[in-house]
């Protein structure tokens, strides 16, 4: 049984594991109070939590990219069975540790990057990627991957997005000769940050809204819901051609396997 932290510990913990792109409250202790986006992600969350299950119990979950936790934590709140994150970030998996461990719940938490989901060896009744896809030097393989090897049921796809907000009819194919479709604000468009984007040289690729639904749909993704600006309701479906994932030239073992080693 884990000790009852003081709130000077509490306060301490918080400044030794900043600087926090989470605002969580901890103890009574917010850990970005300061955040640029305001009460961030929790202002995020509000607009789109009433499209979630409000009854997780029995379910797993996966939080991709889990940062400082919140969400994952939001998952337990609503009785999620087990939650696992992964994060490339080891400081945003001490945080998401020393989160659930002030908020008196468990989490799985592991270093891994969006592109080693196949390592988990299982999949997800629910599978969050949220603020994780601009990120990416390769955000259609991350998506790929994703529908390959964790998501069973839902996904929940946010994604920073610029540009239009319109969503023009897409045709299957286009002649050699056509290119006013490109100069359409409603076609899809992913724009490529080639050094920074808010101080931020990790901001690689952001997508129109046109983008984000047609990224989705290439992967394997029907939308089902779409509850806010940001924020798209996904299911998985089989792949008329078969799998799109490519792998790259290295030995995959599953987190299982290492296990029982």
């Amino acid at each position: 049984m884990q000790p009852v932290l003081t709130a000077e510990q509490i306060q301490q913990h918080i400044r030794e594991l900043g600087p926090w792109f989470h605002n969580l409250n901890l103890g009574g202790f917010q850990t970005a109070p300061q955040h640029f986006l305001g009460d961030y992600p929790r202002v995020k969350w509000q607009r789109f939590a009433d499209a979630l299950p409000a009854e997780l119990h029995g379910q797993t979950v996966l939080d991709i990219g889990c940062n400082g936790g919140f969400y994952a934590l939001e998952m337990k709140r609503r009785g999620a069975e087990r939650v696992v994150g992964i994060d490339s970030d080891p400081l945003y998996l001490a945080q998401a540790r020393f989160a659930a461990e002030v908020s008196g719940v468990e989490l799985e938490l592991h270093q891994l990057s969006v592109y080693d989901v196949a390592k988990l060896g299982e999949t997800f009744d629910l599978v969050l990627f949220m603020g994780v896809l601009y990120h990416l030097r390769h955000p259609l393989l991350a998506l790929d991957l994703i529908h390959e090897h964790v998501a069973r049921d839902l996904l929940v796809f946010q994604s920073m997005q610029r540009g239009s907000d319109q969503v023009a009819p897409v045709a299957p194919d286009y002649p050699f000769w056509e290119t006013d479709i490109f100069t359409q604000p409603g076609f899809p468009r992913l724009h490529f940050l080639e050094q920074a984007y808010a101080s931020d040289p990790t901001n690689w690729w952001v997508p129109n809204r046109a983008c984000s639904e047609a990224l989705l749909r290439s992967a394997g993704f029907e939308i089902m819901r779409h509850p806010e600006e940001e924020v798209f309701n996904c299911q998985p479906r089989e792949l008329p051609d078969g799998s799109r994932a490519v792998y790259p030239a290295r030995q995959q073992v599953s987190l299982r396997e290492e296990h029982h080693d």
